[in-house]
């Protein structure tokens, strides 16, 4: 198994298998934007569905939501957005570039300082005693820091001159909490009960990089559990264990997952933890636990003039919830499932085999079915309309037999189904394992059990 992996490799099999493709690539690209092919989409897909049924099909007190992306302003005033949401940031004085202020310690540093409990003052006196030179240049000429805004802003009306400001929602977690009384309400739901959901989030991300690690588009997915005060810490731990329990579940090596508890708390903070993944560009953020407190919903209540508050069926006791947050990123998580799973095998003849080994319900086609020669094609073809009434599968006639395992071992696919003369004469087919390679003879009949039994999560 090949330990060291190599970022630039997995992107470039990205875009020759159709997984991930550059955002308006005919038009020159458009920075840190990307579009996900047929195979990425899928992947993409499983990787939410499969968070989905863990943490709300299989939780019988978390409820689903779809919060609009486009929200009322004041909800960005009561979460601090509005004031506080923005980056350190230093120009290059020489070259004109512009970088995070904290990441130029923790690169400088080989991620042995952490700069999130440094003030900007403690941060440019670290970058001028360690004379932290330009990325780009290797000049030292550094601006101060200046705090640049996250939030993409737009406007809503028709007439000149007289449009409302509105936000592109910078986090999703914030249709959880406006939704609390609504889904409290029409779920009959008792404390502690959750709010989830997967959806779309904007940043105006200034140094945005490392392909899916960093966009200024993507994908979250996440859950406020509403809690009392005294239950929150132990639910804040169950979901830090369940968290990472979920990525182990998945594929993830235990030595390639770390805990990393913050130094420094936002002020309505109580605890936060991330979980980091080794990624190729080093150990970095995967997902965040974080308990909130009751600072959430008592700002919207304060903005909106509604109470936000629970009252408790048997006692009648009313308060306001804390909240235990959990978020990840889907794009985030779906580049640690490729990093995770890609792998270069070298074979007893001397090649190599290129192969993603993901859970096999993350794998965009569970099934590829190949007919031996075109002429086979109508049997083939039968059976891969069997089988796609269960999965998602590939079919694929090009090549010789080897190059169409090659092709289908590259994109993850877990089961080969070859259509040859045998199968016109008795009905079974050869199935190959993608991990071991071995292959069995199995009935056409029986090809629906075997693979459903060996893909569940």
């Amino acid at each position: 198994m090949t330990e060291l992996k190599n970022l630039d490799k997995i992107v470039n099999l990205c875009k020759g298998r159709g997984f991930v493709f550059p955002g308006s690539e005919i038009y020159g690209g458009f920075a840190n934007t990307w579009d996900y092919g047929p195979v990425g989409n899928e992947l993409k897909k499983n990787v939410k569905n499969a968070w989905w049924k863990r943490f709300v099909q299989e939780s019988p007190n978390t409820y689903g939501v779809d919060a609009a992306i486009l929200m009322n302003p004041r909800v960005w005033d009561a979460s601090g957005h509005t004031q506080n949401f923005s980056d350190p940031l230093m120009d290059c004085k020489e070259c004109k570039q512009r970088f995070r202020a904290d990441n130029l310690i923790e690169d400088n540093s080989k991620g042995k300082v952490s700069a999130e409990a440094m003030t900007n003052e403690q941060m440019e006196n670290y970058i001028a005693e360690h004379k932290v030179n330009c990325p780009n240049c290797g000049k030292f000429n550094w601006s101060n820091i200046r705090q640049f805004k996250l939030m993409f802003e737009t406007s809503r009306g028709t007439v000149e001159g007289q449009k409302d400001v509105v936000y592109l929602r910078p986090e999703t977690c914030q249709g959880e909490y406006v939704n609390f009384l609504n889904v409290q309400r029409t779920a009959r739901a008792k404390v502690p009960f959750a709010i989830a959901q997967i959806g779309k989030s904007f940043r105006n991300e200034i140094t945005p990089g490392n392909f899916l690690f960093r966009t200024i588009e993507f994908e979250q997915m996440e859950l406020q559990m509403f809690c009392k005060e005294e239950e929150s810490f132990k639910i804040y731990d169950d979901y830090k264990k369940q968290a990472r329990e979920f990525l182990l579940n998945l594929g993830f090596k235990e030595e390639h997952l770390k805990y990393h508890d913050h130094e420094k708390l936002a002020h309505y903070a109580k605890a936060a933890c991330d979980i980091f993944y080794k990624f190729p560009i080093g150990f970095s953020e995967l997902n965040g636990i974080h308990h909130r407190s009751t600072w959430d919903l008592s700002r919207h209540s304060e903005f909106s003039g509604k109470a936000m508050q629970y009252v408790d069926p048997v006692t009648n006791e009313k308060f306001t919830p804390n909240v235990i947050e959990y978020s990840i990123g889907a794009d985030r998580l779906t580049l640690a499932v490729l990093c995770e799973a890609y792998d270069e095998e070298t074979l007893e003849n001397g090649e190599t085999r290129v192969v993603l080994h993901f859970h096999p319900a993350l794998a965009p086609y569970k099934v590829a079915i190949l007919p031996l020669q075109k002429n086979l094609g109508e049997k083939a073809r039968e059976v891969y309309a069997k089988l796609s009434k269960e999965f998602m599968c590939d079919y694929d006639e090009a090549g010789s037999i080897g190059k169409r395992y090659r092709r289908e071992d590259e994109i993850g696919t877990p089961f080969c189904v070859t259509i040859d003369f045998d199968t016109l004469n008795d009905n079974t087919v050869t199935i190959r394992d993608r991990d071991t390679m071995e292959q069995i003879r199995l009935p056409i009949d029986d090809l629906v059990d075997y693979v459903s039994t060996r893909i569940k999560f």
